[in-house]
């Protein structure tokens, strides 16, 4: 099949190319362009897979998915191809060179530069002083415990680079897929700085061999004669410019380019490993003939060996007692009779050997630790001294000294930088033949190599070396030889030069690796500041990211002591370590159907046993460097965090959030919550135009002002039509509402529904809004604009039907009206009161909602004030005391009044009112008739109207009526008539019954006369009402025999009208300037026959009043006087 492919591939080519004379037919699917069609449709001729054609443009073929995946080049961004990049400048050939696939194995691509990085400069310089200040005993614990943590570590590491392929970045990339773009950036750095300052430490260690046991003449500040603080300063300041000048070098070779440095890497590897052997050699010679490395004591003290020729006080030369050169460092002249120091005259003067060899028993006697104090003399156990207690210690500068007070944490810290490096498998994925074989493999092979030299070493040395030449950390008592060379064979060159070498190839690893990683972290894009350093030269060499390195690296070079940087790098590779643990316990834990490791031996709880192992030690190294490098990667956290990483990266954190979503929505499903639970979860119901933009963004801003009560907000909109036909704009949709809500920043989530109507979209919503428990029990709604008019007469149904399905599923409502008049989040209130009036009590949302909204700054300035309303039998003072009891027990601070509402008889302006809402009832119900039959309709109505007003008689109480007003508003049925013949016009009928200002307290009302028939829609008619019924009683039963239309009205509405108005006329007496009043809204009517009566009664209750908040509540508490 494949070379049927392959011939076909290969053939004539064009339409023709199976020889049969006919054109292919190109498929109409795969691409409108002619010439694109013929080439797909060869590509699928032959193939059998025409069934497939729609899916080609995206879903790939599994021989060429299979393909891709089988030549995938995992080079990386790293030293490999900056050499190739360099070859090919220098190369005469313009043509580029082919890469080669990756051809490392396991040998050479992990184990040997695993075992090149963890042993170091430790190894050399400060193992074997451990060794003698914490015993065999406690260095034992202290390897134990380190090389215990990166054996964990490397098993997590195993786990996660075998979980699919593990692109060229190692342990950053492993992280940061891992733990999300947070975690990873701060780790990142971390190990980044750990690198860098792993470069300074093996540039002051290269130093201190070079100047202390190599070339001591080259010191520039010189050492001789000084003592105490001035010699450490001169060590110090040497150690500071010689490396800087180092740093400068070995920084100008990684910038020439990094090939020397990987040519170099083998002769680095080749003189650690030499050394290493080169002890060993030398633990197996002490056996048989130990070597001769005398130590001169005086009692029980260490002696610096450059302060005497001859380890005796005294000599017998031809006879003749004659002084030696230790007597005249510690007497006044070279007279027998010469005044000497007191310790001197007193003790005896001792020769031991310093390697009595593996056979002598002297481990038992450095089992055990022996901690010193900074500038306290080396002293030998076991032999007797004679000191006055009394006298103070006299030539110092004799002895050896201890140059830092150790312990056994400081010891933690200064080692565990010899067991890192474990990574470095990792970091050369790219280059492995099969990284998902080699990593673990390589990687534990090479731990486990170097943790078995370690522990060894730890024995062999106290089993070989004298105690006092263990604690002498520069061999001052041996000659100035590097302690560990006095034990290696053939000589103590070997250590001395095989250890300075592998130092320096240590940095220059260091500063080329360090670079790379700062280089991927900034390419990410995760950090923007850091943006800059993933520039470089033309061949991708970070240059800008080398700069910055040295640039740190030079703070550990200026700090100068190799014991005070090993620490701070201690810290960043404990916290890089910590979180390859916590990566592999979580994905191990959680389950992802993704984690499938090839790697089989590992367990979440050896991944936790690593993480606290990491944790202890670094508050064991040291506590206030671990609070320092943990602050650096919060800082580093909260950065990213706040800039908004937009990586999605499939990361375990991302996994942990939806697993404790879960467990929370399933504990959250088990019962309703608690009152003192309960806090609005709102549903927010906007609509959007053809742009399918938000056409009320101030919704948004109020529920930002609710955001108090820390509930969900789900910001949702319908989009008419079908799924398939309008999902495009459904997406345009749910963008706008997203970006509306982060413009408002309303924190929650977006949900667009698609349905045949808006009416059945906007119900879909309120019935599946949320998940389980976390569903919405508020819903908000703006009140319809307009909805008196005609054309949106659809807007309020739909809207009457909202308030309906909430009262069923026992939901609350929030009705903001005159929503663009709400103030935006930007705006802020200096005084002012926000109005609750108290009417019915559903559960309490009246007092919740102004105390949630006075915690945003918009609102915290305004005072609250509760209104509740009196009946004629209620004991209004007794009220006002329970009401404030309340709401002391609520701890709510509020200003509270009872309004006394007096049973009044309904006045004329109540029926009139009552009467132009059921004309106007009357007509909208016609919408849906054809224009004839409406114009038929409509006329019929008017004209009843009309011969209604013709039938009053003019009787004494119109005339009265009359002469008390002085004028009158006359309806015009003419003007009727021609209003109503246009279907587009027929809201005029409205304008023209109501002609009027429809508020009872508005100032003033213009008279048309017309006809000379008056109607009662005077401004003062309700006063005016009841002020006659009140002096002529008995006319009160002959009202509906003048007013005859009055007959027919629904008495339940007209005492519903009169309800609002009243309620109208109090809160705008109250509460006309209040910021926002807040009042019960009624229920619906049961069937939809009165639904235009409804919105006309809610809309004479909110008459007049700028910003109100209509407010039903869900039928159950939602706020509490309990703890």
């Amino acid at each position: 099949m494949l070379n049927n492919m392959t011939d076909c591939e290969e053939g004539e080519g064009g339409p023709n190319s199976q020889g049969d004379g006919n054109p292919k037919e190109s498929s109409p699917f795969i691409n409108s362009s002619a010439a694109s069609s013929v080439e797909k449709s060869q590509q699928y001729d032959g193939k059998n897979m025409a069934l497939f054609e729609e899916e080609m443009d995206t879903s790939p073929m599994v021989s060429s998915l299979l393909s891709s995946l089988a030549n995938y080049s995992n080079l990386p961004t790293g030293s490999k191809e900056h050499e190739e990049a360099e070859n090919n400048e220098e190369g005469a050939r313009p043509s580029k060179k082919p890469v080669k696939a990756p051809q490392l194995g396991t040998l050479m691509g992990v184990y040997l530069p695993c075992i090149q990085n963890i042993f170091g400069v430790i190894l050399f310089l400060r193992m074997t002083w451990m060794v003698g200040i914490g015993g065999v005993f406690g260095s034992f614990i202290i390897v134990f415990m380190c090389c215990s943590t990166t054996m964990l570590t490397a098993i997590s590491m195993s786990a996660i680079a075998t979980n699919g392929v593990v692109p060229a970045g190692g342990s950053y990339y492993m992280i940061s897929r891992s733990l999300g773009p947070e975690f990873g950036g701060a780790v990142g750095i971390c190990f980044y700085l750990g690198t860098t300052f792993a470069g300074a430490m093996y540039i002051l260690g290269c130093i201190e061999i070079l100047l202390i046991y190599i070339i001591p003449q080259a010191a520039i500040f010189k050492i001789e004669g000084l003592e105490g603080p001035e010699a450490e300063a001169a060590l110090l300041n040497n150690m500071r410019v010689y490396g800087t000048i180092v740093l400068s070098l070995m920084a100008l070779v990684v910038f020439v380019g990094v090939k020397y440095v990987n040519k170099l890497a083998l002769v680095f590897l080749a003189c650690v490993i030499l050394s290493i052997l080169a002890v060993y050699a030398g633990v197996i010679k002490t056996a048989i003939d130990p070597p001769v490395f005398p130590v001169c004591l005086l009692g029980n003290r260490t002696l610096v060996s450059k302060g005497y020729d001859i380890c005796a006080k005294v000599i017998e030369i031809d006879n003749e007692t004659v002084t030696t050169k230790l007597w005249r460092t510690f007497c006044d002249s070279d007279s027998l009779n010469a005044t000497c120091d007191e310790y001197f005259t007193n003790n005896n003067v001792t020769e031991i050997q310093g390697i009595p060899g593996v056979t002598s028993g002297i481990l038992a006697e450095n089992l055990f630790g022996n901690y010193l104090e900074k500038g306290m003399m080396l002293e030998k156990r076991g032999l007797a001294s004679d000191v006055d207690p009394d006298s103070p210690p006299t030539s110092s500068n004799r002895y050896v000294l201890a140059d830092i007070t150790s312990f056994f944490t400081l010891l933690v810290g200064i080692y565990f930088p010899s067991v890192t490096g474990i990574m470095a498998g990792s970091n050369r994925s790219g280059d492995l033949r099969d990284a998902q074989k080699s990593i673990p493999i390589g990687t534990i092979a090479a731990i486990t190599t170097t943790s078995t030299v370690y522990i060894s070493c730890v024995v062999l040395f106290g089993a070989c070396i004298e105690g006092v030449v263990l604690r002498d950390k520069f061999g001052e008592g041996v000659s100035g030889n590097l302690v560990i060379g006095t034990l290696a064979w053939p000589s103590p060159w070997v250590i001395v030069f095989g250890s300075f070498f592998s130092t320096c190839g240590a940095g220059l690893q260091s500063l080329t690796g360090a670079p790379r990683l700062l280089q991927a972290i900034s390419r990410d894009g995760i950090i923007p500041f850091l943006r800059v350093f993933g520039h470089g030269k033309a061949n991708g060499e970070p240059t800008w990211a080398l700069l910055l390195t040295a640039s740190i690296c030079e703070i550990g070079i200026i700090i100068a002591s190799l014991d005070a940087v090993a620490p701070i790098l201690s810290m960043f590779f404990l916290m890089c370590y910590m979180f390859v643990n916590l990566a592999c316990a979580l994905q191990t834990l959680l389950r992802t159907p993704n984690w499938r490791p090839r790697f089989k031996f590992y367990h979440w709880a050896l991944s936790f046993l690593g993480m606290s192992l990491c944790l202890s030690l670094m508050f064991i190294c040291s506590w206030y460097y671990a609070i320092v490098a943990m602050g650096i990667a919060t800082c580093i956290y909260k950065y990213i965090e706040f800039c908004g990483a937009e990586k999605e990266w499939g990361d375990g954190i991302r996994g942990i959030s939806l697993s404790a979503a879960r467990f929370a929505l399933m504990r959250v499903e088990e019962g309703p919550p608690h009152t003192k639970n309960w806090r609005p979860q709102i549903l927010v119901l906007v609509s959007v135009d053809g742009e399918q933009n938000v056409e009320q963004p101030r919704l948004l801003s109020l529920t930002n002002q609710l955001k108090a009560g820390k509930g969900l907000t789900i910001v949702g909109t319908a989009v008419q039509g079908t799924f398939l036909d309008n999902y495009t704009e459904a997406q345009r949709a749910d963008q706008s509402l997203r970006k509306l809500m982060e413009t408002e920043k309303v924190k929650g989530f977006s949900q667009v529904v698609i349905s045949s109507n808006l009416r059945d979209g906007t119900s879909h919503l309120i019935q599946v809004g949320g998940l389980g428990g976390l569903k919405h029990n508020t819903v908000m709604v703006s009140w319809p604009r307009n909805w008196k008019q005609p054309e949106y007469h659809q807007q309020f149904r739909n809207f009457i039907e909202v308030v309906r399905e909430t009262t069923v599923a026992s939901l609350a409502l929030l009705v903001p009206k005159n929503i663009s008049s709400y103030p935006s989040n930007g705006e802020r209130f200096t005084e002012g009161h926000i109005d609750v009036w108290w009417i019915v009590h559903d559960g309490g949302m009246l007092m919740l909602l102004p105390f949630l909204l006075r915690q945003h700054k918009v609102w915290r300035k305004c005072k609250m004030r509760i209104f509740t309303v009196a009946q004629m039998d209620d004991n209004s003072i007794q009220m006002k005391k329970d009401l404030i009891t309340f709401l002391y027990h609520l701890r709510i601070d509020a200003e509270v009044e009872v309004v006394e509402m007096h049973d009044s008889d309904i006045s004329a302006y109540t029926y009139e009112k009552t009467l132009i809402m059921e004309q106007r009832s009357q007509i909208l119900k016609q919408m849906h008739l054809t224009k004839n039959e409406m114009e038929r309709e409509i006329q019929s109505i008017t004209d009843s109207s009309r011969g209604s007003i013709r039938r009053k008689n003019t009787s004494t109480w119109r005339s009265q009526h009359s002469a008390e007003e002085g004028t009158s508003v006359a309806e015009k049925p003419e003007e009727e008539s021609v209003a109503v013949s246009d279907p587009k016009q027929v809201q005029l009928i409205h304008s023209k019954n109501a002609s009027t200002p429809t508020s009872p307290t508005s100032p003033t009302s213009p008279a048309v006369p017309a006809g000379g028939a008056a109607t009662w829609t005077d401004n003062k008619g309700a006063d005016k009402g009841k002020t006659l019924l009140a002096a002529n009683p008995e006319l009160g039963k002959d009202l509906f025999n003048m007013k005859p239309e009055w007959e027919s009205l629904n008495q339940i509405d007209v005492r519903r009208m009169h309800t609002a108005m009243r309620l109208n006329e109090v809160i705008m007496k109250k509460s006309k300037e209040a910021k926002l009043v807040l009042l019960n809204m009624p229920g619906p009517p049961k069937n939809r026959v009165g639904n235009e009566n409804y919105m006309e009664f809610l809309e004479v209750l909110t008459e007049g009043l700028n910003r109100v908040l209509l407010v039903r509540g869900g039928g159950r508490e939602v706020i509490t006087i309990y703890s």
